[in-house]
């Protein structure tokens, strides 16, 4: 029995002996030799890592999941075991005044109900804060501020419960600060207004000093209160004068 083996020149080539099937890919003539990953020479390796020597971490990455090339041992710090029991958990002190309780009601809750939400009065208008001092109106804000942190809070813990109600109620109650916000705003700006026309009539005014230091006196009259009440005399005596003449 012969077969057939290709040769690159001449073809097919018979042969007596034919070898197994499974030796016939090591038989050909177009068998590439395979190349190794590194070209580089094993007597070239560096055996000290120099400064321009590649990190020795290189190569490590957790997207390709390539650990650490040591061993990590955790036996000096063991992991902490979690208590199930709630009865034997550690109780944390928690300061009562903590800035954080401004973002929840006095009772602690996450959430309110609608009805609780929805019980609010009307906001504040611009007539009535024109008579308020500037403390007041510092600390009307920053409670507007406090309430409307507290309202993003209530919402974000509705959106994560998916509660599905109590959504129409904050955006009531929170429309009702942002107008009494806006209406502060109002009052201070006409005020600011009032204080710009005042300076630059004390600009031009000669009785008043605005580069006067701090517990000197800034108004100084011309003319003295006493003197203002004293009675004009010449005007009598040019009367009688031109009533006798």
């Amino acid at each position: 029995m012969s077969c057939m083996l290709p040769t690159p020149r001449l073809g097919y080539l018979a042969s007596k002996n034919c070898p197994p099937v499974f030796l016939a890919p090591a038989l050909s003539p177009y068998r590439q030799n395979p190349a190794f990953f590194s070209t580089s020479s094993p007597v070239a390796q560096r055996t000290t890592r120099s400064k321009h020597a590649p990190h020795p971490n290189r190569g490590v990455s957790a997207l390709r999941r390539t650990g650490l090339r040591h061993r990590v041992e955790m036996d000096k710090y063991p992991l902490p075991v979690p208590v199930l029991d709630p009865e034997k958990r550690s109780k944390v002190a928690v300061d009562e005044k903590h800035g954080l309780w401004g973002f929840f009601r006095p009772d602690k809750k996450a959430l309110n109900t609608p009805e609780e939400t929805a019980a609010f009065g009307r906001p504040w208008v611009v007539e009535e804060l024109r008579h308020k001092s500037w403390e007041d109106l510092h600390s009307l804000w920053w409670i507007c501020c406090k309430e409307r942190n507290l309202l993003a809070t209530q919402a974000y813990e509705r959106d994560r419960l998916k509660a599905g109600y109590g959504e129409a109620e904050i955006l009531d109650r929170n429309r009702a600060v942002r107008q009494t916000q806006k209406a502060i705003k109002h009052a201070l700006t006409e005020r600011y207004y009032a204080f710009e026309d005042a300076r630059r009539v004390a600009v031009v005014d000669p009785e008043v000093d605005l580069e006067a230091e701090p517990g000197t006196q800034a108004y100084t009259p011309i003319y003295s209160d006493e003197a203002a009440l004293e009675p004009d005399y010449s005007v009598n005596q040019r009367a009688s004068s031109s009533s006798a003449a």
